[in-house]
């Protein structure tokens, strides 16, 4: 790749592109780093985001297979020459990084480097990470890597070019994430309000319709035994409002742990509250960008709560399955189904107008089969990225 002024423009406005993008912040560190890569025609690419105990919070790696970056181990620590660069935002370019004074070392397991080309990526006076290159490709993979191979000057000022807006990028996709984190801290503020209201009023007429009972015992023992079944049924539609806000207010773990174990976890948990039996299945699902993954679990859980809260199902079957690049969800139940013409008539009943919207809003596609008497398989598709 040659990145001499005629092509290194055109290149850069390209990266600067596919980072714009992106919203979340993983997804815009790993386009930095593939971009740079590929902008400067790099082996290895890598960007560091430093965390407040001489640490990475983040480490982004670009270059360097699932299986190498497992051996390597742990995330470095902010030392040698990405202490230089986090903590005096200088850029470093190096014919050899494994001479300078700095260096020291690496694992067993690390692949070796020797061209080095980092430079901080900051937004104004905070520094928001690390980006770095090493081993430059020679034009013709020749034996001998050279001195023709070493990153130039005018690499450089690209690099510096990409990680200007890579900071911009950056920031923009950590505001995102804050006002997304706002707006769902907000949404399970309400939802807690709302199940407490319903909590207390189911506990208000538990209390009432034990006292009625209480009172009817010795003179009308048939109506006595009659609000105690009542009191038996409001007792249990409170136990089913508890667990529904055990449920509905944890907080999910996508980050963490990725769509098919969020999904299989919170199944498992409605498995163990509900009469109705909940299970769960996946095959050869990848990961997803973040916005779709999010958008699969959120209609899993709609579908999840009508299935349990409204159908009267005595099972439910919850599916992820491979749809070309990207995946296929399922929630099927045997309930009591109703006329999906009515419902579309009705408009947002069972919350199928913002299912549709959640679908769309990634690129997907929302269906839903049902009849009375024959239950319903809620299914969303998504394309993947």
């Amino acid at each position: 790749m040659s990145n001499g002024p005629g092509a290194g423009i055109p290149a850069v406005s390209t990266a600067i592109l596919a980072m714009s993008r992106h919203l979340e912040v993983r997804d815009v560190l790993k386009t930095i780093v593939a971009s740079a890569r590929e902008l400067l025609d790099a082996e290895y690419a890598a960007l560091g985001v430093p965390d407040d105990h001489g640490g990475f919070a983040q480490f982004v790696v670009d270059g360097v297979s699932a299986e190498q970056w497992k051996a390597i181990g742990p995330l470095p620590r902010q030392h040698g020459i990405l202490a230089a660069m986090l903590h005096n935002a200088t850029p470093e370019r190096l014919a050899d990084v494994r001479e300078d004074p700095r260096f020291g070392g690496w694992p067993a397991a690390h692949p070796d480097m020797s061209d080095f080309l980092g430079l901080p990526v900051a937004d104004g006076d905070e520094i928001l990470g690390a980006l770095f290159l090493a081993n430059k490709r020679c034009p013709k993979d020749p034996p001998s890597r050279g001195d023709g191979c070493r990153f130039t000057e005018e690499d450089e000022r690209l690099l510096g070019i990409l990680a200007q807006h890579a900071a911009i990028a950056l920031t923009n996709a950590r505001l995102y994430e804050r006002s997304r984190e706002l707006t769902i801290a907000g949404e399970r503020a309400r939802l807690a309000h709302e199940l407490h209201d319903a909590v207390a009023q189911k506990l208000f007429s538990l209390r009432l319709t034990a006292q009625a009972a209480t009172a009817l015992v010795d003179r009308d023992p048939a109506r006595a035994k009659d609000e105690l079944h009542q009191v038996a049924a409001l007792a249990a539609e409170a136990a089913d409002e508890l667990r529904a806000a055990v449920v509905e207010l944890r907080p999910a773990a996508l980050d963490e742990d990725g769509l098919v174990a969020t999904l299989r976890s919170q199944c498992q948990v409605l498995d163990r509250a509900h009469s109705a039996h909940v299970t769960f299945t996946a095959h050869g699902v990848r990961a997803l960008p973040s916005a779709q993954e999010e958008a699969l679990l959120r209609v899993a859980q709609e579908a999840l709560h009508n299935a349990l809260r409204h159908s009267g199902a005595g099972r439910v079957e919850v599916s992820v399955t491979r749809f070309g690049q990207g995946a296929r969800l399922r929630v099927a139940d045997d309930g009591r189904g109703f006329d999906t013409r009515a419902v579309r008539r009705a408009g947002r009943h069972l919350g199928l107008v913002s299912m549709r919207d959640r679908a769309g809003g990634v690129g997907g596609r929302l269906t839903v089969e049902s009849e009375p008497g024959k239950g319903t398989a809620v299914e969303m598709e998504v394309p993947g990225g």
